[in-house]
């Protein structure tokens, strides 16, 4: 081959790569997504299976005493919730999204924490899902006004400026409801979502 057509054929290439990258990238986003939403799919199945054998009521409106987490999720404490339902979650590992790149997957419930292996919030309202429209869980990269919110307990009122960061799934996320459904969304459906729930103030734990 001539050096011309050796430049033709690293043209013909860098022009076939740029072309395909794009999709190539967005298909790994749609993918990283979607496992996201099975994550959360198993996390729901997880809070109805610990409901129907703890008196109809997931353990946000169970009370400590009781085996529940009432009184650590309104304090913004995440941990506490899912560590409750270690049997039914069966593994730790779903707890992270797999856009997270602040946090990896734990192997053992045994040395969980919130911050290094939890992606995940807490609807700390969601007692039960005689409340469907509720926040159960979802991700956490919450921006109020456009900062981005920390851990701990988060109180979303109806009218909050509440958008979804770019951390995860470029300015869209995922939500589990209290009746078990999971759903992906917008800010602009976030938001709808939010005015939804029947409370005039939302609270969710964030990891």
């Amino acid at each position: 081959m001539t050096l011309f057509e050796v430049g033709v054929v690293v043209a013909v290439l860098m022009v076939a790569v740029a072309l395909l990258l794009p999709g190539f990238l967005n298909s790994r986003r749609r993918a990283s997504r979607i496992n996201c939403v099975n994550n959360l799919r198993q996390v729901a199945l997880a809070y109805r299976v610990w409901e129907g054998d703890n008196g109809d009521k997931y353990p946000m409106g169970t009370s400590v005493t009781n085996g529940g987490t009432m009184e650590l999720a309104a304090t913004g404490n995440v941990l506490a919730s899912f560590l409750v339902m270690s049997n039914e979650l069966s593994t730790p590992r779903i707890l992270v999204c797999p856009e997270d790149t602040n946090r990896i997957a734990a192997y053992s419930f045994a040395g969980l924490a919130a911050r290094a292996n939890i992606s995940y919030f807490v609807g700390v309202d969601a007692a039960s899902d005689l409340t469907p429209r509720l926040f159960l869980s979802g991700d956490g990269n919450f921006a109020i006004g456009g900062a981005a919110v920390s851990s701990g307990l988060l109180p979303l009122w109806t009218n909050a400026p509440v958008a979804w960061t770019t951390l995860r799934h470029v300015d869209n996320g995922n939500l589990a409801l209290a009746d078990g459904s999971v759903l992906q969304t917008d800010g602009k459906l976030l938001i709808q979502m939010l005015c939804e729930t029947g409370l005039a103030t939302n609270r969710l734990a964030l990891p």
